[in-house]
């Protein structure tokens, strides 16, 4: 028998050994470096329009409005008709109040803020400047305040003030029955017109200062920039709210009249006539 060649022997070469092939490293293309990009353009800034209204105090200069004539305030007979039929709700309100389910009245309260969602608040300084600012009905005093104290000077701003509505009703924030409740649970919502007075006896004669009626709002430049003039109030006419008066009461008084003399009994007639 022939004998068979033997297999050839394959090399091995251990992992160290084992021969790397260049060639694709090398044939790959190196990254081009990449050209910087220019900035973009800076695009202007929009105005921003200011959360708040300053206005001026109104010039003495301008000119009062007419004077009203006397008919103007007498009330007619469908005045007083109205007048009455509110306060009477108003005093079955109060009677049923206690009666009020809290569902009911939680119904009520909710309606109420539902109907005027914002309250507008205007601050009143002594030299008639007014601050103004739509707030959130449901915001407690202490929003109104910070604002304020943002928009004074930086000089004016540690000193104490409080708000208030005339003749004395202070709404101070350290008062528990004024700071937990919202600007709708102190009826100041939609709108109302607080005044300032500065409060504080560690600075009694800076405070006596600027109490003053003849002294400008303390206000930081910033806000006085931006302050307008003040609308002027829509003109009444006199002469047709007179004459609507006047025309009311005739009519008023002539229904009056024949029904009162509808309603006099005949023996009574015949007593007058004697």
């Amino acid at each position: 028998m022939s004998e068979q060649p033997p297999p050839p022997i394959e090399a091995v070469f251990a992992p160290s050994e084992v021969p790397i092939d260049t060639t694709a490293a090398s044939a790959t293309p190196s990254a081009a470096p990449t050209a910087p990009t220019a900035d973009p353009t800076p695009e202007p800034t929009p105005a921003v329009t200011p959360s708040f209204k300053v206005y001026k105090p109104s010039s003495s200069s301008a000119a009062p409005p007419p004077p009203l004539p006397d008919d103007y305030f007498t009330p007619t007979a469908a005045d007083l008709k109205q007048a009455q039929n509110t306060l009477s709700a108003r005093t079955q309100a109060l009677n049923d109040a206690p009666l009020q389910l809290r569902a009911v009245r939680e119904a009520s309260e909710k309606a109420k803020r539902d109907r005027w969602p914002n309250t507008t608040i205007r601050i009143k300084f002594t030299d008639r400047t007014q601050l103004e600012k739509v707030f959130p009905s449901n915001s407690k005093i202490r929003a109104v305040y910070a604002f304020v104290r943002g928009s004074l000077r930086e000089d004016i701003q540690p000193i104490k003030f409080v708000l208030y509505q005339p003749p004395k009703r202070d709404l101070k924030v350290s008062d528990p029955a004024v700071r937990d409740l919202t600007l709708s649970d102190l009826n100041l919502a939609p709108s109302s017109v607080l005044l300032l007075r500065f409060e504080d006896t560690a600075r009694a004669e800076e405070v006596r200062a600027l109490n003053g009626s003849g002294v400008s709002a303390p206000l930081a430049p910033e806000v006085l920039a931006e302050a307008i003039d003040l609308p002027a109030p829509p003109v009444i006419a006199a002469s047709s709210s007179s004459n609507s008066a006047s025309n009311s009461d005739s009519k008023s008084g002539g229904t009056t009249m024949s029904t009162l003399e509808k309603k006099i009994p005949k023996w009574l007639k015949m007593g007058i006539k004697k």
